[in-house]
């Protein structure tokens, strides 16, 4: 199949941007669909390239362009079909530069799938229905009566690669976390799994998955290349697809269950010790032991990202993480009907349930004991898996009993407040336990009363265009900060004591406070963090 025919299927309703007669006829030997920035290690001599551009932003547009369509070419792919969801169209920049670089490039309309897109190219590549599948008859009927069943992505994957005979083949996400796995495929670690994807090493394809967060977007991964056929690979990621969108479609049993907890655990007034306990049964959580809250939220900075709440689908795979270093499985992290999971069953060592609080944060609620940090790890992969979102959590002290998680729910929204205080721009996840100093308790404090706070008790210190406030404003800084040293304080300003002494004094006139007291001086010292 030639690239001029795909363009010439008026179903789809590709608009070519750019191209030259000889390119339109280059011969198509694949399809890949991206969205990575660099997709060099990713893309095959003579592949038809997908993108939704969601990599690309106006600000450094160009470079960013330069960069991908030079990855394109260095590759060797026949041609690139960009979205045109994500942007309204398709850059000019991206544009400009497949034309330097002679790529040819066609516009996606946004009502038309990428999925579309690839039946297309495999149905006319090979021949029609009959010669379309990679797969064997009866595996492609097997998987079909897997997905009838709704089968998990074990099952499906165990059958796709059976008749291969040992073939290691792994679905993970984005952040690295394995869904599924052929039966004796040897483990990987999250970190491995990511580094594996980033080297190029094996094989990849992208399921093209619609109605999940860009969190839970997934990769069908084969260490060796050779293993099996990329038109089978794409046919099997076809199914894998299916049957996350299948589960995605279909409400947990208990639905809602999980909401409703974190809804008792936010109103104390309405908590009680009973209510507590068969909310967590709901949840398919244990009734004793321990557990750790952690809460987070989310905003997207690249259009395209926020289709679907992020922050929740960002909590699941932490629970997923989570969940599974604790030798759960990801069925845990699930709400489970009333009279599951309730005291006298065995309880998996650990699971997790996630849900959104009536403030609109997610927050999930962890029940087993986790190893110091791993929470913090967890957080670390599933944050760098998706560019172009800041995502802020925090969490709260381990809770011994189901009575101390409303406490530990107040800990954990406490600390997302000092992580969108303490790094707005940028992904950050801040334990309450590392609030050992005052000026890290204060971050937690909002904006506005921090603010508040330091103009009421600094006064006329922070009015500004005075040299002499500003000397002042410095002098009690450094005064401080010399835990009031006299002679420490004139060595650091570079002036006389006796300088000192005066300025101090008018400190204590403008503020009405005396530093000679230890009250007074912590007073100050919490009014200049708050600044």
């Amino acid at each position: 199949m030639h690239v001029e025919h795909l363009l010439g299927d008026a179903s789809l309703g590709l608009r070519l941007l750019w191209a030259e007669d000889a390119l339109l006829r280059r011969e198509i030997s694949g399809v890949t669909v991206t969205d990575l920035e660099d997709p060099a290690r990713f893309v095959r001599p003579g592949e038809l390239v997908l993108s939704g551009l969601v990599w690309w932003s106006p600000d450094g547009g160009t470079g960013k362009a330069e960069r991908f369509v030079s990855a394109l070419k260095g590759a060797g792919a026949a041609a690139l079909l960009a979205g045109e969801e994500t942007h309204g169209s398709v850059p000019d920049d991206l544009v400009e530069a497949c034309v330097r670089h002679r790529v040819p490039v066609a516009g996606v309309p946004a009502h038309i799938m990428f999925r579309s897109i690839t039946d297309t190219v495999y149905l006319r590549q090979w021949g029609g229905l009959s010669r379309h599948h990679a797969l064997p008859e009866n595996t492609r009927v097997r998987l079909s009566r897997l997905l009838a069943q709704d089968a998990g992505p074990y099952a499906v994957l165990a059958a796709a690669f059976a008749h291969l005979g040992g073939t290691a083949a792994y679905v993970f996400t984005s952040s690295g976390r394995t869904v599924a796995a052929t039966p004796g495929a040897p483990a990987v670690s999250a970190k491995e799994a990511v580094a594996l994807v980033a080297d190029g090493d094996g094989v990849t394809a992208a399921l093209d998955t619609h109605g999940v967060s860009a969190y839970e977007r997934r990769l069908l991964y084969l260490p060796d290349p050779d293993a099996a056929p990329p038109r089978m690979l794409h046919e099997v990621a076809a199914v894998l697809a299916h049957c996350q969108e299948a589960g995605a479609r279909r409400p947990p049993a208990g639905f809602g269950a999980a909401d409703e907890l974190g809804a008792l655990l936010a109103a104390p007034a309405a908590r009680g010790d009973a209510a507590v306990r068969a909310a967590l049964r709901r949840c398919g959580l244990p009734e004793r032991g321990s557990y750790q809250v952690i809460v987070a939220d989310a905003v997207a900075r690249q259009p395209g990202l926020g289709e679907v709440p992020l922050a929740e689908g960002a909590l699941t795979e932490v629970a997923g993480h989570l969940v599974d270093a604790g030798g759960g499985g990801a069925a845990d992290v699930v709400a489970e009907p009333d009279g599951t999971g309730g005291a006298g069953e065995r309880a998996p060592a650990v699971a997790a349930a996630v849900g959104r609080l009536p403030d609109g944060c997610a927050f999930a609620v962890i029940s087993g004991d986790l190893a110091a940090g791993r929470a913090g790890e967890a957080w670390a992969l599933v944050a760098d898996s998706v560019p172009g979102v800041v995502l802020h959590g925090g969490v709260g002290a381990p809770a011994a009993e189901p009575e101390g998680l409303g406490g530990a729910l107040a800990q954990a929204r406490y600390a997302l407040a000092s992580a969108r205080s303490m790094a707005p721009d940028a992904c950050r996840l801040v334990d309450a336990g590392s609030f050992t100093t005052l000026d890290g308790l204060l971050t937690g404090v909002p904006a506005e009363v921090r603010t508040a706070y330091s103009r009421t008790v600094l006064g006329p210190l922070l009015e500004g265009g005075r040299p002499a406030i500003a000397d002042l404003l410095s002098t009690l800084e450094t005064f401080l900060a010399c835990d009031g040293s006299w002679a420490r304080t004139a060595q650091e300003l570079h002036v006389h004591v006796n300088t000192v002494h005066y300025r101090v004094e008018r400190v204590e006139r403008l503020t009405g406070r005396d530093l000679s007291r230890l009250r007074d001086r912590l007073d100050l010292w919490a009014a200049l963090m708050c600044r």
